[in-house]
């Protein structure tokens, strides 16, 4: 049933590509090229020009006030882009600082979007903002796009008293493409703060993100684009640390490790990446926050690995409904070495394989573990797909310490069918999957869901439901809640005045019904929302919600003190609150939100937080995080505080020389964190890291631990 509403409404709507007309032709070099900022090449003078861009925001209806020109070439090796940003207005640009991957809405930029496929679904990213911090990530889902994703490419930005100038080189090498053809999609987009205009060469509707891949133009080549050849890159790394566990009166440990990652092209559009010893100490840390859930917390993936087609492993499902989530593999155990194969066969059809073994730690129990995953998409209608997945983790013979217990069963397994819907003009996107899962222990479980969604310029609606038995399990996956069904209807409205300082306001109604297996009420989580949001890009949104929670186990309401609620026992209440977020222009921005209402055991519950940041563009920013919760409740619990601060100070002296510097004092867990990470990019791709690690008892003050980390790490293709 779900099927065919979805072919509905996919043959009801024209199968040509929107955006169609939108043609920008792309010739070889005629004379070797300089990644300078500088327009001095004849390639340059001789290359088709897209301009004329179209207004995003604030209003879709014109041609955009600030003039962006776009020149693309290419030789046996890259793709070049040479942009001219005109300014509009008299005034400095704005940018938070040099960090890579950059706030898209805080900072003047270009952003282009590349679909070398053809297919709307899949690409790629690549852009800076006017002091010349890069911008790059792999996209998915149509437009959505992952900034962990990291690559080899060269860019350099010039500023000049009319304009600032992009230029930048990108090797085949570094993205994936189909042979053989010659039109890929692509859309550019320009974010310009001092005019509040966000626009686009192809026109995009303003309820949609400038990245919206099904609203891409065509980038037409003279001949089809040369193949990248031999695709070899070896990316070794050296490391030497110390950890120091000050808290148990233990001495410095130290270490040193090698290790080695490996990226072999098998095709223009298929990858094998290979993993020996892998380390992430570079990684950023996960930022805190104060837990009052009931249920696990998400962290995103940053370990690079991961990260390139990591929608076909990680996108399977909901939210809170995965089979896979990468952050099981590595954390609890080192891994020992990896493969995984990912990319295109065809234009119709995507593969993605892997698997990662880990090794043994007795001390806490952890015998070997071998995860595996393999995934299939295979293309359907116009911008839809169909997916299938298999997920398995094995554990290796072990036998624990004596009086232990094994922290793995034999055995847990996943098997899974998906398909994702999206219309030619992305106006209905929806998705239905069903799961099921393998264990020795729970034995054999279940989970499915579908949702509809409409999104018009002022009307947005969404259906969503789910189920998960009492007995799935996903050990490898994201599930942290099972035994329920779940119905999820929403929608909202937006008015667009005719108004020099308001761009959209309007309603929002969400509800949330959950019930057990025997469809008794569990949850009833209800909120209305009431969004402005201003020409200036400030946003202003007022709400007020509904609660009503019936236990179905134990629960203490502040993570903090150990006494429990009772299983079985009705909890409702009604709350309120806001955020305000100021303009991204000023040197000096800031929000603040706050909420106050009821809570768990006819308590009370109260919440102020607030962000300040100051820059010194483009060298230097400061953010402040403050959160404070104030809850209320009888014996034995009465009045609980908890603070949360996070200051973070990021220093960019230039666009490939990082210091970020982050304190998290966190009152609920009783821990101060400090860590600070410079990173030099010595060369595109390859780093030098110093990283250091420390955690605090806040009262008394002293240090519970330590880690100091160097590592090099150095990107050669061979």
């Amino acid at each position: 049933m779900v099927l065919c509403t979805f072919l509905l409404l996919d043959t009801s709507i024209a199968q040509r590509k929107i955006n169609s007309d939108y043609r920008l032709h792309i010739k070889s070099v005629s004379d070797p090229i300089s990644i300078d900022g500088v327009m001095d090449e004849e390639t340059w003078a001789e290359a088709e020009i897209a301009t004329d861009f179209f207004m995003i925001i604030p209003m879709d209806t014109s041609f955009s006030s600030v003039r962006t020109d776009v020149r693309m070439a290419y030789d046996e090796k890259h793709i070049y882009i040479l942009v001219e940003n005109f300014h509009a207005l008299d005034g400095p640009y704005m940018v938070e600082s040099l960090r890579r991957d950059f706030s898209f809405g805080k900072n003047d930029n270009f952003i282009f979007f590349m679909d070398p496929f053809d297919d709307q679904l899949n690409g790629f990213s690549f852009g800076a903002n006017a002091a010349g911090a890069q911008w790059d990530g792999i996209m998915f889902n149509g437009g959505q796009i992952d900034l962990s994703w990291d690559n080899k490419w060269v860019s350099k930005v010039q500023n000049y008293e009319d304009r600032w100038v992009f230029e930048a080189a990108i090797p085949f090498k570094s993205i994936r493409y189909k042979d053989g053809i010659k039109e890929w999609g692509i859309n550019f987009s320009r974010m310009d703060l001092k005019t509040t205009e966000k626009s686009g060469w192809a026109p995009v509707p303003r309820q949609f993100p400038s990245a919206s891949l099904a609203y891409t133009g065509v980038l037409v080549w003279d001949s089809p684009p040369p193949s990248p050849g031999p695709n070899v890159s070896v990316i070794p790394y050296a490391l030497g640390g110390m950890n120091r566990n000050i808290q148990e009166g233990q001495g410095a440990e130290y270490r040193n490790a090698f290790g080695m990652d490996a990226k072999i092209g098998l095709s223009s559009s298929l990858n094998l990446d290979l993993t020996v010893n892998p380390d992430f100490s570079q990684v950023e840390v996960d930022r805190q926050v104060t837990n009052l859930e009931r249920f696990e917390l998400f962290f995103p993936e940053r370990r690079q690995f991961f990260l390139e087609n990591g929608d076909i492993f990680g996108n399977f499902g909901y939210e809170t409904i995965r089979p896979f989530f990468s952050r099981r593999v590595g954390l609890d155990a080192p891994i020992i070495a990896g493969a995984r194969l990912s990319g295109r066969v065809n234009k119709d059809w995507r593969v993605g394989a892997m698997s990662m073994q880990t090794a043994a730690v007795p001390e806490n129990n952890y015998g070997g573990q071998n995860y595996s995953v393999i995934s299939l998409q295979r293309r359907v209608f116009s911008r839809s797909n169909i997916g299938a997945i298999l997920v398995n983790r094995q554990s290796a013979p072990f036998e624990p310490n004596a009086g232990g217990e094994r922290r793995f069963s034999e055995y847990n397994r996943n098997v899974g069918f998906e398909f994702n819907y999206a219309s030619p003009n992305n106006l209905w996107t929806g998705k239905a999957f069903m799961l099921n899962s393998f264990s020795p222990i729970q034995g054999h479980g279940v989970a499915y869901a579908s949702n509809l969604r409409y999104a018009s310029g002022n009307l947005t609606w969404n259906w969503r439901h789910e189920y998960v038995s009492e007995n799935y399990t996903a050990e490898v996956g994201f599930v942290p809640r099972t035994g329920f069904y779940k119905a999820s209807p929403s929608v909202g409205y937006l008015f667009f005045p005719k108004s020099k300082k308001i761009l959209s306001h309007g309603p929002e109604l969400n509800v949330n019904l959950f019930y057990n297996t025997d469809w008794e009420l569990t949850d009833n989580e209800s909120f209305m929302v009431y969004r402005v949001r201003f020409r200036s890009q400030s946003n202003l949104f007022v709400w007020g919600a509904y609660d009503f929670i019936k236990l179905q186990r134990p629960f203490d309401p502040t993570n903090f003190s150990g006494d429990l609620l009772e299983s079985g026992t009705d909890h409702q209440w009604y709350s309120v609150g806001g955020e305000y977020t100021s303009k991204p222009q000023s040197l000096f921005t800031y929000s603040v939100s706050g909420r106050l209402g009821g809570y768990f055991a006819d308590g009370d519950r109260y919440n102020l937080a607030g962000e300040m940041g100051y820059r010194i563009q483009p060298y230097f920013s400061m953010t402040m995080n403050a959160n404070y919760n104030e809850i209320h409740l009888p014996e034995p619990w009465d009045v609980t505080r908890f603070w949360l601060i996070g200051p973070r100070f990021d220093l960019t002296l230039t666009n490939t020389f990082f210091i970020t510097t982050f304190v998290q004092y966190n009152e609920q867990i009783e821990n101060i964190n400090l860590n600070a990470r410079l990173q030099w990019r010595f060369a595109p791709a390859s780093d030098i890291f110093l990283v250091v690690t420390d955690n605090y008892l806040p009262a008394p003050f002293y240090a519970k631990d330590r880690s100091v980390a160097l590592k090099f790490t150095y990107w050669w293709n061979l």
